[in-house]
């Protein structure tokens, strides 16, 4: 497959979709906001490098499920503008791949700063 476009203009592409994320989507921002909030933590009590892989990793898959959640809603919305079943599963489900990614990150957050803020006690 030929590249239809230089390279810098797919690197703005992605740039762009990141910003209608964060425009448009409410919890895409939110998860951004918390990550923020986590990797303040992180630098405060001083977390070790496999530490902060571990937190790095957390925090990018939980983006990447959000983003991708918004890409899967706008494309079932496209092809199936009207309210049908098995679309609802296909959004449902996605949304549901979020929800477990932030579970899983709060379970990370607790493992890595638990320690960490009971030293500070």
């Amino acid at each position: 497959m030929s590249r239809k476009y230089p390279i810098t203009k797919s690197f703005r592409f992605a740039l762009s979709g990141l910003k209608s994320a964060f425009t448009k989507e409410p919890n895409f921002r939110i998860h951004v906001i918390t990550a923020i909030l986590a990797l303040g933590a992180a630098y405060f009590l001083g977390l070790n490098s496999i530490e902060w892989l571990i937190l790095s990793i957390t925090i990018f898959l939980v983006i990447i499920f959000e983003l991708l959640n918004t890409m899967l809603e706008a494309m079932v919305n496209l092809v199936s503008p009207e309210i049908n079943a098995e679309a609802k599963i296909a959004k449902d489900v996605s949304a549901a791949a979020v929800l477990v990614s932030a579970i899983f990150s709060v379970i990370v957050g607790i493992v890595l700063f638990a320690p960490k803020l009971l030293l500070l006690l």
